[in-house]
């Protein structure tokens, strides 16, 4: 089932991005979207330095402000939800982007040098957070593939330190650190 939802994701992904009419800020969004699946479908690479799937996007020595707008970029195309409508009695394919609440607003910050935020607002509470006060698992998930869109552009390893430092966090507290 998941081969067949990733097959569809991509033909739609490539449809988009070949389409004439596709603007170029959307297409590469769709792009981006779509390395971002096959680079999920092949192995990492092995050695000392791990680089993002997405990390040439931006360029080795791109500033900061513009990957945080590459990061802008595919957050929004993550919420259009270009998902799959399955058949009947298939499981439905979850995306933790595409189906959070539409209230919830994604704010891409540089607070400071080597750091980029992502701030979660507008969450409605019921929905992300369980009656004991604690982060819902829908939040979390959020959150993960959150960091994973952003982590896509860093890189580290043990003889360099990373692109950035990679927060998301909600008004209150931080969820990945």
């Amino acid at each position: 089932m998941a081969a067949t939802v990733n097959v569809v994701r991509i033909n739609r992904l490539r449809a988009l991005v070949e389409h004439p009419r596709t603007g170029e800020s959307e297409r590469a969004a769709a792009q981006r979207m779509l390395e971002r699946i096959l680079a999920k479908t092949t192995p990492a690479p092995t050695g000392e330095r791990n680089y993002g799937e997405r990390h040439h996007r931006g360029g080795r020595h791109e500033r900061l402000d513009a990957v945080a707008e590459l990061i802008r970029d595919d957050i929004r195309f993550a919420r259009k939800g270009f998902g799959v409508a399955g058949q009947a009695g298939e499981l439905a394919v979850s995306d933790p982007v595409a189906d959070a609440p539409g209230d919830i607003e994604f704010t891409v910050d540089l607070p400071f040098e080597g750091s980029i935020v992502v701030t979660l607002e507008r969450i409605p509470r019921d929905w992300g957070w369980t009656a004991a006060g604690e982060v819902s698992p829908a939040l979390r998930r959020l959150a993960e593939e959150v960091a994973t869109i952003m982590n896509a552009y860093n890189h580290s390893g043990p003889d360099i330190g990373p692109r950035f430092f990679a927060k998301v966090r909600t008004e209150q507290e931080t969820l990945i650190f």
